[in-house]
C-alpha cells in the first residue's frame, strides 16, 4: 500500500535522470473510446494543417504568415502592413480564447489540438510502435547489441521521420511565403533556388530533431503554454483528474486481491497496477495531481477505466473533474474569473468584427514631398507627392487615376498617363497638383481626392496643398 506523501516528485521531470542525462520515455500503446476520439480528430486537424496553406478562398489562402513581406492571411482575409492592427487584435482574440479555454478546461488545447501533440502522437509515435512495438518491446530493443534487427529497425524508422519531417518543412514553408512561392520553386528546381532549399533543410533537421529526439519535452520544458497552466489552473478548472478521494481511500491504494472487501478494509480503488504511468506519453503519474507534464490526453483515462472494468469496480477513477467536485462534489459552473474572460473575449471579437466591415480592399495614401514648397505657373500653384496605391483584392486594376474632389484642380502623373496595381500588390509614384491660387484658403488648403479605376471610385484620400494666400 502506499499514498503521496510529499511534493518531491515535484522536484524532478520524467525526462531527465539523477545524473542529469536524458531518460528516455517509452510509453504504451493507447487503446479506448477517448483515444478512437482523438485519432479521428487528429486526422481531421492533420489535413486541414496540411491543406490550410494550399486551400484559396476568393484567390486568397486560405492561412499564410508571410513575415518578411508582412503580408498575412486569416482564413482567407487578407491583412496588410497597413492591417496591422487587426492582425493584432485577432492574436488577443486567440489569447483569451485560449486562456477562457484552459481556466475552464485545463490544458485539453494540448492533448487534442495543439500540432506539436498531433504530430508526436498520431504520426511518429504511431510509425514507432508499428516498427518497433510496444512498451515492453522498445525497452527491450534499447537495451539491445546494435545486430542487424536493432539496425533495420533503427535505419528505417529515421528514415520515414525525415521523410515525413521534410515534407512537415515543406508545408510549413508553403505557410511562411504562400504555396504559389513554393510550387514555384518546385517546379524551377533546387538549382535555381538553392537558398530556398538550405531553408528548406534547415526546418528539415529542426523538424526532425524534435519528433527523433526532443519530443515530449518541447511540451515538458519549451512550450510557454505550460507555464501559463499554472497560473490559469484553480480548484474549479476541469482536468485530467486522479480521483484520490475514492482512489486511496482511508488506508491507501493497495493491489487486487480477489474476494476482499476493500472499502470494509479501507483500502482505495486504486490497485496500484501502474499502467496509468505507463501509457503516459510524458512520463508522469496522474495520481500525484495536477502536473505541468500533464498535456490532458486521457489515455490514463481509457487505461485505468479499462482496469476497473477487469477488476469489477465502477469506470471514473480518472477522469475529467474539477478538485472541488472530487472533494466537495460541485458540479461545474462559470467563475467569476470565466465570466470576466468571456466578457473581455465578447467586446474584443466585438470590436474585431467591427473594424472588418470598416476595413477597406484598397487604400491609397498620397504625401507632400519633402522638403518641397510650392511653385508659381502662371495663375496656378503646383505641388509635388508621392503617392502608394495598395490592392487587397485578388482583381489587378489596369487603369487608375487620381481626381480632385475639392477644390478645383488638375493631378498630373509623372510617367505613365494611367496606373496599374496588381492583385494583392501595390503601386507607388510622383505626382503633381495644380490648383488656381484663387481657390486656396491659406497657407495649408486640405485636399480631397478620388482615385478610380476607369470610371469606378475605388479610394477616396486627402493631403495639403502648400501654397501662398489668395487676397483676391
Amino acid at each position: 500500500m502506499s499514498k503521496i506523501q510529499d511534493d518531491s516528485f515535484r522536484d524532478t521531470i520524467a525526462t531527465i535522470d539523477s545524473k542529469g542525462k536524458r531518460a528516455w520515455i517509452f510509453p504504451k500503446i493507447p487503446s479506448g473510446k477517448l483515444y478512437d476520439r482523438r485519432k479521428l480528430l487528429s486526422y481531421f486537424l492533420l489535413i486541414f494543417l496540411l491543406g490550410a496553406p494550399f486551400l484559396k478562398i476568393n484567390g486568397n489562402q486560405f492561412l499564410m504568415f508571410n513575415v518578411l513581406e508582412r503580408k498575412f492571411n486569416i482564413f482567407s482575409f487578407p491583412f496588410w502592413p497597413q492591417d496591422f492592427h487587426l492582425f493584432v487584435i485577432s492574436m488577443i482574440i486567440g489569447v483569451v480564447g485560449l486562456a477562457l479555454f484552459t481556466v475552464a478546461f485545463g490544458r485539453i488545447f494540448c492533448g487534442w489540438f495543439c500540432p506539436q501533440t498531433i504530430f508526436m502522437e498520431m504520426v511518429f509515435r504511431r510509425i514507432e510502435f508499428w516498427i518497433e512495438g510496444d512498451r515492453a518491446a522498445q525497452m527491450r530493443l534499447a537495451k539491445q547489441d546494435w545486430d542487424a534487427e536493432k539496425i533495420r529497425k533503427k535505419a528505417v524508422k529515421f528514415i520515414i521521420f525525415f521523410l515525413i519531417s521534410f515534407i512537415i518543412a515543406n508545408v510549413f514553408l508553403a505557410y511562411l511565403i504562400s504555396s504559389d512561392e513554393l510550387i514555384k520553386f518546385i517546379q524551377e528546381g533546387p538549382t535555381k533556388n538553392a537558398s530556398t532549399l538550405i531553408a528548406l533543410l534547415i526546418f528539415t533537421a529542426v523538424f526532425y530533431f524534435i519528433y527523433a529526439w526532443f519530443r515530449e519535452q518541447v511540451c515538458i520544458i519549451a512550450c510557454p503554454y505550460g507555464r501559463m497552466q499554472g497560473v490559469l489552473l484553480d480548484n474549479k478548472t476541469i482536468n485530467v483528474a486522479y480521483d484520490h478521494v475514492r482512489g486511496e481511500g482511508t488506508t491507501g491504494r493497495a493491489k487486487f486481491n480477489k474476494n476482499e472487501d476493500r472499502a470494509a478494509l479501507g483500502k482505495g480503488d486504486c490497485i496500484d497496477c501502474k499502467v496509468c504511468v505507463h501509457v503516459c506519453p510524458t512520463g508522469i503519474d496522474i495520481r500525484n495531481g495536477t502536473q505541468l507534464e500533464c498535456i490532458n490526453c486521457t489515455a490514463c483515462i481509457d487505461e485505468c477505466d479499462s482496469i476497473m472494468d477487469k477488476v469489477g469496480l465502477p469506470k471514473g477513477l480518472i477522469r475529467y473533474a474539477s478538485e472541488d467536485e472530487i472533494v466537495k462534489k460541485e458540479k461545474f459552473k462559470l467563475t467569476t474569473r470565466m465570466k470576466g474572460y468571456i466578457a473581455v473575449l465578447a467586446i474584443l471579437t466585438g470590436v474585431f468584427i467591427g473594424m472588418l466591415f470598416l476595413r477597406n480592399d484598397v487604400e491609397a495614401t498620397v504625401l507632400h514631398l519633402p522638403g518641397q514648397l510650392f511653385q508659381h505657373k502662371g495663375d496656378k500653384i503646383s505641388n509635388i507627392y508621392t503617392y502608394k496605391i495598395v490592392n487587397k483584392t485578388e482583381a489587378p486594376f489596369e487603369d487608375v487615376t487620381f481626381k480632385l474632389i475639392t477644390p478645383k484642380g488638375e493631378v498630373k502623373l509623372v510617367g505613365n498617363a494611367k496606373i496599374k496595381v496588381p492583385k494583392q500588390g501595390l503601386a507607388k509614384g510622383t505626382l503633381f497638383i495644380e490648383i488656381d491660387q484663387a481657390y486656396l484658403t491659406g497657407d495649408k488648403t486640405e485636399l480631397e481626392m478620388a482615385v478610380y479605376n476607369g470610371n469606378k471610385v475605388i479610394e477616396t484620400t486627402s493631403t495639403n496643398f502648400i501654397g501662398p494666400r489668395s487676397f483676391d
